[in-house]
């Protein structure tokens, strides 16, 4: 497929997402509107839109790329999947109602009551360095593909590249933002969805198979392993290892983040919340199925066909599908990236902008929200914002030497963790009193401990290997430190 047809089809694409962003905004572009989307959203429409930002480019690469990897991961992935649907009923059952019953905009409003200032701004600037890095990760994935296949043609640096991208999506939220998102980001999981099953039907076409005998290709081949319960210790494939960094890593990355829950913070009530977050969890891992049944169905046409797979087996997908099975296929190949990874991305600038204006700016304080001042500094947070991701993707490409979906979840144990503390410490220990001030301290130290764990562990606890369980440890740390640095709060005194 020529690099000029698949320039114009992106270009086509976004032109789509302009359009439904000018639509969605022309009557209003106000702050309430950019942060909330009025907290008037379609449950259906924000449970389909979220399947798109949960799996980004990521899951649209990297997890098929991984099911033949020489670490012999085959379906291991889905004992993470089954783990982050447990995640997704904690959220909806204990979080949800939380966020609801105190009408926040942020959810890291919640922590500046129950533990302080210090608390409240600490676990804000850990969401937005947490965010900015995973965002910049995922679009980071995009852009290496259309670098490779489109802008190398035209000589176009990389950073050019990063840059476009960046600009593409700053056009289309900067005035609708969360109300326009949810509009768009249901398109995009749209076009990822039907990406994933015309995948797989243009892969069978390629090998011959119908759907049944696809189905029993993958069943006898030696990709399908899904539970692991051997060498707990040294294995970062056992099933309970998994799971609970599935689960754990859900509640602090969606649960605790205010990307995904400003959408869900956006629905008339937290009956419509609920419906919301089952409905979407339901999806989630059926869809996951199929990634993984495609990555499957990858490695066997590259092992019929002689196609080299080379050290880094994020490049396996987009080479067969770019290269070896038509115009067709490569441009719903090329419409499920684009779509995965700028559904991430949008909402991610849009979270990003709404916790620093409310978090650190006081927003949510201000006696007249949606006066022209303020719009107009959200406009410059958000252009501000879309400048550090694109910092960091540059920072990124230059240093980046491993599959992008491993570094995502390392990263994100690191910085997801201290958030684990504090809204544990905030739900089962807010009685107690903090010492609020000491706070970002422990915040710093829990993942400086987990990260001389993850490279010591195996001599110091017996050959034990951390995966992603290691954000419990992090969370568990932080909320011994929080532990230790309080004290029971003295009764209040009596007066006659």
């Amino acid at each position: 497929m020529s690099p000029a047809v698949l320039l114009s089809f992106i270009i086509g694409y976004f032109l789509v997402l302009m359009v439904i962003s000018w639509l969605t905004s022309r009557k209003s572009s106000s702050n309430d509107t950019f942060f909330v989307a009025n907290r008037n959203s379609k449950w259906y429409l924000v449970a389909f839109g979220m399947i798109g930002t949960a799996l980004s480019g990521v899951t649209f690469i990297s997890v098929p790329g991984k099911v033949g990897a020489p670490t012999g991961d085959q379906f291991e992935y889905f004992q993470f999947v089954l783990g982050n649907a447990a995640g997704f009923i904690i959220i909806a059952t204990v979080l949800l109602p939380l966020y609801y019953r105190l009408k926040l905009t942020s959810i890291y409003s919640y922590i500046e009551g129950a533990l302080g200032a210090w608390s409240y701004k600490t676990a804000a600037g850990i969401f937005l360095i947490s965010r900015i890095i995973g965002s910049a990760f995922r679009l980071y994935l995009v852009v290496i593909v259309l670098q490779k296949f489109i802008f190398d043609s035209y000589h176009i640096p990389f950073a050019v590249t990063g840059l476009i991208c960046l600009v593409l999506i700053w056009s289309y939220t900067f005035r609708g933002g969360l109300k326009t998102i949810i509009i768009t980001d249901s398109l995009q999981t749209l076009f990822l969805v039907s990406s994933v099953f015309l995948s797989i039907w243009f892969i069978c076409q390629s090998l011959h198979y119908n759907i049944f005998e696809a189905a029993e290709a993958i069943k006898n081949s030696s990709y399908s392993k899904i539970f692991f319960f051997n060498n707990f210790l040294s294995s970062k494939f056992h099933f309970v290892k998994a799971f609970l960094g599935g689960l754990f890593i859900t509640v602090a990355m969606t649960g605790l983040d205010q990307d995904l829950m400003q959408k869900n913070l956006s629905l008339k009530n937290i009956h419509e919340a609920k419906k919301n977050m089952f409905s979407f969890t339901a999806v989630f891992v059926v869809i996951n199925i199929f990634f993984l049944s495609v990555g499957a169905l990858l490695w066997i046409y590259a092992a019929k066909y002689g196609i080299p797979v080379g050290k880094t087996t994020d490049y396996l997908y987009p080479t067969i599908a770019l290269k070896y099975l038509g115009l067709v296929p490569a441009m719903v190949f090329m419409l499920g990236l684009t779509a995965a990874t700028f559904a991430t991305t949008d909402s991610a600038l849009t979270a990003l902008t709404t916790s620093f204006c409310v978090d650190f700016l006081g927003f949510d304080k201000k006696e007249v929200t949606n006066s022209k001042k303020l719009v107009n500094t959200r406009h410059w947070v958000h252009i501000g914002f879309s400048g550090l991701m694109f910092l960091t993707i540059v920072i990124f490409n230059s240093v980046n030497n491993s599959a992008v979906v491993t570094a995502i979840f390392k990263v994100a144990s690191y910085t997801y963790g201290p958030l684990l503390g504090l809204y544990s410490f905030g739900l089962f220990a807010g009685k107690r009193q903090l010492f609020d001030k000491a706070v970002p301290f422990i915040c710093i130290i829990s993942p400086a401990v987990c990260y001389y764990l993850s490279i010591y562990s195996n001599k110091l606890l017996g050959g034990y290997v951390f995966d992603n369980e290691l954000i419990l440890v992090n969370g568990l740390i932080t909320f011994i430190g929080l532990l230790i640095t309080s004290s029971a709060k003295k009764p209040a005194a009596v007066t006659q």
